[in-house]
């Protein structure tokens, strides 16, 4: 990487691609098209900074000082490129019977009945540098759910298309994994295929849940019976290269500004938001091997895609630009930069605000629509006493689950679920361990403000944390949403950010089909639980009037259960592609069907998301479309062939 530049510096020509967003998936088309030898521009919103290893440091220290480590936590916010966060969501007390049961004070307007609990981040290297690093593969059911259960978008390709895009996005981001375990799942279809590296070690969570191994569990809402095997998670984090990759030998990325080191994941259980060690891959990775081709501008903030005129073909001509000095502050420049192609990678939810506000790829009035996530249901208990700590708060958020949800019939009469085995803790469900330190001390008071006068102190204290928090089992569990046109994102004038530029307003729902997924999701936590002989402490009910977010109940058979979801932070389905223009945004290749020298990328143009973290499958697609943009932009720069007609057709 030569390193980011001005808005200045990098209007001063003619680009062949502009591409919005240095995230993960802009990263990899940059790198892709600039070593094809086409010049390429990156612009990204977000701030720079953590491509330096001094800089990187500066993020950790961030997060180190946050008194709430969520996904954000290790990056300041941004008034002039502003971005959701969890925390921007709060529950509302004793709320009326058909009232919205939560508030939304960020960036995200939110409308809908139920809350949309994802987050992202402007920031170069996108999400990416708070994602968790797991990179399952999706399964090939997942890819024609309404032809084969009767819900959902099918896809205009399938599973066998995407498998060479897969195994080369694995190699480009470093992925650990176990591939007969995967080809025992069906998603890697290769027999001689391994991933680059071996797969990260198995936590003790884990291999103290192995002993369900082949225990029959019954999920009632499908009406079929499953049999439970543990398998491990792919992840995009660095562990022993695996001597059999081919092509080969395979040397783990180091961190980006501090060669040699961060080569092996060595167990820091704070990958999200951010590796200590920088053992879990990011973008900048790729940005840091980026050709002299490639130009990356930061506080770059694109408010507009630009139509080249009305005698063009739809063909856009570049993008508008806002620059900033100074994130604290909304005062900006006005800059437009022109180019062969534009490649719209910035966000499910940015792309699709900037077609929207940009008047753009509209025609089947699907831009916006379909927003999917995964609703991720949490379920905590403690393991039998008797059998000693189960080891949390070690290593990756999760490395194994529980699998054999994701498919077969039972999807026709609920959302299919993935079982993650959670590493730490209650963490994500409670807010543990410090959770647990304030409930033993007595911090906060009783319900009336009173100062609680059991508190646990000393020797006893000690004791009590080592058991409790020593024993916690966490299984987070995402359910499968599939694309729903009502779930949307639009546009309104009355809402603006700081700088003038209209905010995203988010309608959200979950249909009964998702809702009956997170139904039977909740009561098979429940069943393993009682097989581990741990006891159950989950509760998704309202508590003294306040009910979790994400709150819900659902009724199968007679019976309601009070249930909650998580934003998973998945974002996908708003620019959806297909086989026609009439129902859908862009192509098999991510190309604007209105505009043939646009594409969207991302997880926006998935039409399901299955139960699968989605990177992967969108690292694969934006791999795919570079061949295509490559192809595109050589068939335009082609010499014009000026024969006559007779003697262009004449047999040689």
């Amino acid at each position: 990487m030569t390193g980011t530049v001005g808005a200045d510096e990098a209007v001063r020509r003619r680009y062949d691609v502009v591409i919005v967003g240095g995230g993960w998936a802009g990263s990899l088309l940059a790198k892709d098209l600039g070593e094809r030898g086409w010049q390429v521009l990156v612009l990204e919103a977000g701030n720079g900074g953590a491509e330096t290893w001094p800089g990187y440091l500066d993020s950790l220290s961030t997060f180190y000082s946050a008194v709430a480590k969520v996904p954000n936590s290790g990056y300041r916010r941004s008034v002039a490129a502003p971005f959701p966060d969890v925390l921007d969501l709060a529950p509302v007390r004793d709320p009326e019977p058909g009232e919205r049961e939560y508030t939304a004070n960020g960036y995200f307007v939110q409308n809908g009945r139920l809350p949309y609990g994802t987050d992202y981040l402007r920031e170069l290297g996108g999400a990416a540098m708070h994602w968790l690093g797991a990179v399952p593969r999706m399964h090939p059911e997942d890819f024609a759910t309404n032809e084969r259960f009767g819900y959902g978008r099918d896809w205009p390709i399938t599973a066998a298309d995407l498998q060479p895009w897969y195994a080369r996005a694995e190699f480009e981001i470093g992925v650990a994994g176990n591939a007969q375990g995967q080809r025992e799942l069906g998603v890697v279809t290769d027999p001689d295929y391994v991933f680059p590296m071996h797969q990260i070690p198995a936590s003790w969570i884990d291999r103290y849940c192995t002993r369900l191994d082949g225990t029959p569990i019954r999920d009632e809402v499908a009406d079929e019976q499953y049999q439970l095997k543990v398998h491990s998670l792919p992840q995009a984090r660095n562990s022993t290269p695996n001597p059999d990759y081919r092509p080969g030998p395979y040397r783990p990325s180091s961190a980006v500004g501090l060669p040699n080191y961060g080569e092996r994941c060595v167990g820091n259980a704070s990958c999200v938001p951010i590796c200590p060690v920088q053992a879990k891959s990011h973008p900048l990775r790729q940005q840091a091997r980026f050709p002299r081709t490639v130009t990356t501008a930061t506080r770059c903030v694109v408010t507009r895609v630009r139509l080249a005129g009305p005698t063009m073909g739809g063909r856009v001509s570049g993008v508008e630009f806002r620059t900033y000095t100074d994130p604290a502050s909304p005062v900006g420049r006005s800059h437009v930069v022109e180019a062969g192609v534009v490649v719209l990678a910035a966000h499910a939810i940015e792309n699709a605000r900037l077609l929207l506000f940009s008047g753009l790829a509209n025609g089947s009035d699907q831009v916006g629509r379909n927003l999917m996530d995964h609703p991720t249901v949490l379920n905590w208990a403690l393991a039998d006493e008797r059998r000693g700590p189960v080891g949390p708060f070690r290593g990756p958020g999760h490395t194994s689950g529980w699998e054999v949800f994701r498919f077969g019939e039972g999807r026709r009469r609920r959302a299919p679920f993935r079982i993650e085995i959670g590493n730490w803790g209650w963490g994500w469900a409670t807010g543990a361990p410090m959770s647990n330190v304030a409930t033993a001390l007595g911090v906060g008071g009783d319900q009336q403000g009173e100062i609680r006068p059991d508190g646990v102190f000393g020797p006893e204290l000690r004791r009590l944390l080592g058991s409790t928090i020593g024993r916690q089992l966490q299984l987070q569990i995402a359910v499968e949403q599939s694309a729903n046109p009502g779930n949307r994102v639009t546009l309104d004038r009355r809402h603006r950010d700081a700088t003038g530029n209209l905010r995203p307003v988010l309608t959200y729902d979950l249909d009964p089909h998702t809702r009956s997924g997170v139904y039977a999701a909740r009561l098979v936590a429940a069943r393993i639980f009682q097989q581990l002989d741990a006891t159950d402490w989950t509760n998704h009910a309202p508590r003294d009037g306040v009910p979790p977010l994400g709150h819900f109940t659902h009724t199968v058979d007679g019976t309601t259960l009070d249930l909650a979801y998580s934003g998973a932070g998945h974002g996908a389905g708003t620019h959806v592609m297909g086989s026609s223009p009439r129902d859908s945004v862009v192509d098999a290749f991510q190309r604007t069907w209105e505009h043939p020298n646009l594409y969207a990328v991302g997880c926006g143009s998935m039409p399901s998301i299955g139960t699968s973290n989605p990177t992967l499958t969108m690292l694969a697609l934006a791999l795919r479309s570079a061949e295509q943009i490559h192809q595109d932009l050589v068939l335009d720069r082609r010499p014009a062939d000026v024969r006559p007609a007779d003697e262009a057709e004449a047999p040689a």
